[in-house]
């Protein structure tokens, strides 16, 4: 799996086995398997996306915020 970022952030993670810990690697300004990690761990906790309800807010420059309880993201 890799993941990329305009910002130059990267993350490449490889496994021997299908259920087997991927082995990361990153770099750049954001850590993306972090971010991706969390994601998961709410997916697998919850039962579903944070998204999945979130409330959104678009500000007058087009700033896109989705929040859902302690979870937030800005677009």
């Amino acid at each position: 799996m890799r993941l990329l970022r305009p910002d130059g952030s990267w993350a490449r993670a490889t496994a021997s086995e299908f259920l087997g810990s991927p082995i990361v690697h990153q770099g750049g300004p954001r850590r993306l398997w972090k971010g991706l990690q969390r994601i998961r761990n709410w997916l697998n906790r919850q039962g579903e996306l944070p998204a999945y309800g979130a409330r959104v807010t678009i500000s007058p420059d087009g700033e896109t915020t989705l929040s859902r309880g302690v979870w937030t993201v800005t677009l």
